[in-house]
């Protein structure tokens, strides 16, 4: 399809009460039978669906049919509300998947920073089967941030931000053999969220048995993807790692090495 586009479009995904929850649903040009649901970040209390549109256009062009959800924001909105909508979402596309080309069991979820926590919160619990899940620098222990000044930011997601709370919506607390293949990513500099986050959500789930791979980029700062090359490279990174678990599940052997 030379000079095909992405074509792109609002939907409905459901409600809550009289608002309407609504996503960006990029369509491929050359559908490869695999969907990617995006969520944003924005700390929980900011940022919309379009933040991701640049991930939407890139990996629709290579067959990905992508859709970038909505979620109540704090403070009008308290967790669980963030994760209740991300599910509304993964089961509209689930609910929609025959229709758009797309085979149930090949969704993967993708999300950037607080939408990398709520990928990961996805795959922990999912509502509907997750084939991949891809964190770009998430928090995963929310516990632990509070020793880094989280607490504040806590205080507005949380009706009541206790340990115990704070523990059941960290995903390091739901790492386990049976976790979806999860891909990690994440800069060393990065002064909003520490890398060491996706570092041990990577060493817990592969301690509990299940596939994943850490990426960490030298010296690169929060949301570093927000510039084009590095944005490229990493869908990309993306791209490559569905294509291994979801596009075409297999075991990549190493070239033989010559005597």
């Amino acid at each position: 399809m030379t000079g095909a586009r992405v074509e792109t479009e609002t939907v409905q995904v459901g409600s809550v009460g009289e608002r309407r929850l609504l996503a960006d649903l990029y369509r491929p040009p050359e559908p490869n039978g695999c969907g990617v649901l995006l969520v944003h970040g924005g700390a929980w209390i900011q940022g919309d669906r379009s933040q991701l549109r640049g991930y939407g256009i890139l990996l629709g062009r290579i067959g990905y049919t992508c859709l970038a959800c909505e979620y109540r924001l704090a403070p009008g909105g308290q967790w669980p509300d963030q994760i209740d909508d991300v599910n509304t979402a993964l089961r509209w596309f689930h609910a929609e998947a025959a229709a758009l080309g797309v085979d149930p069991a090949k969704i993967a979820v993708s999300g950037n920073s607080a939408g990398g926590h709520l990928a990961l919160m996805a795959a922990a619990s999912p509502v509907a089967p997750i084939a991949a899940v891809v964190a770009f620098y998430p928090p995963t222990d929310l516990v632990a941030g509070l020793d880094r000044g989280a607490e504040p930011l806590m205080s507005v997601l949380f009706a009541e931000p206790s340990e115990a709370h704070l523990a059941a919506a960290s995903p390091v607390t739901y790492a386990s053999a049976v976790f979806p293949p999860a891909m990690l990513v994440t800069g060393n500099a990065d002064e909003l969220v520490s890398w060491h986050d996706s570092d041990d959500m990577y060493h817990r789930l592969r301690a509990a048995g299940a596939k994943a791979e850490l990426h960490v980029f030298e010296g690169l700062p929060h949301a570093f993807d927000r510039l084009p090359d590095f944005g490229r490279h990493c869908a990309n990174l993306i791209a490559l790692f569905l294509d291994r678990h979801v596009r075409d599940p297999r075991v990549v052997e190493a070239p033989a090495v010559p005597a």
